[in-house]
């Protein structure tokens, strides 16, 4: 799942705050991908978490989640055979991809969750707007879920109503109290994991197991940053 964003590099976050940010954003994939489609009743999907370290002062931190997909090309090989789909198998394929546009949404999300954690400012549905998630890193997603939309619903208010659906299916992910935990502590095990590659179980085991990890993380030597108590 690729993230950038789309404003003026003289507003870019420094390059500590860009890592935390990075960091809350792919794990808020990865925390969709695995509990949310557990949730759903939705089968397994194979993902992993690639990892860059800056080896340079001019280098930047880099992590991204690969594969995740329920529904992996498009438009192709889906949306030529949507249509003759049985009742029972469209209805699959619908709860398919919009599990993939949830998962999509959870991570810029995640990252704009955190951003108004740190600064101490009000976090809720209302104050959303769809457009100002390319702020998050969210561009990329965006555009993959307009690809979806776009295949499968025909209607342009169609299509502008479930997104706002899915959204706040997505907002509710995160704002679940123990998701949120799950979160963190992958964000945390990015950062200081030392790996270029977090595998899916890996990646599993701490979110199946937040208390676990809350315990093995206050061992650890994690940068000094004070987190609220919403954390």
């Amino acid at each position: 799942m690729e993230r950038n964003y789309q404003f003026a590099s003289a507003v870019l976050p420094g390059s500590d705050e860009l890592d935390w940010r990075t960091a809350f954003h792919e794990a808020g994939h990865a925390a969709a991908i695995h509990i949310g489609n557990q949730q759903k009743q939705l089968p397994p999907v194979f993902f992993e978490i690639q990892v860059k370290k800056p080896k340079k002062p001019e280098d930047h931190f880099f992590a991204k989640v690969i594969d995740g997909n329920l529904i992996q090309n498009l438009p192709i090989a889906v949306v030529e055979s949507f249509s003759m789909l049985s009742g029972s198998e469209e209805h699959s394929c619908q709860r398919a991809y919009e599990a993939d546009v949830v998962n999509l949404l959870v991570g810029p999300l995640a990252e704009a969750k955190y951003v108004s954690i740190r600064d101490g400012e009000v976090f809720n549905l209302p104050l959303i707007n769809l457009n100002s998630l390319q702020n998050y890193g969210g561009l990329t997603d965006l555009e993959r879920i307009r690809t979806y939309l776009d295949c499968f619903i025909a209607s342009k208010t169609a299509r502008e109503k479930k997104i706002q659906e899915l959204l706040a299916h997505a907002f509710g992910f995160i704002d679940n109290r123990r998701n949120w935990r799950c979160i963190l502590n992958l964000a945390h095990y990015i950062l200081e994991s030392g790996q270029e590659i977090i595998s899916c179980d890996e990646a599993i085991g701490i979110l199946d197991n937040p208390l676990h990890f809350s315990r093995l993380a206050g061992q650890r030597q994690f940068p000094q940053w004070t987190f609220p108590a919403a954390f």
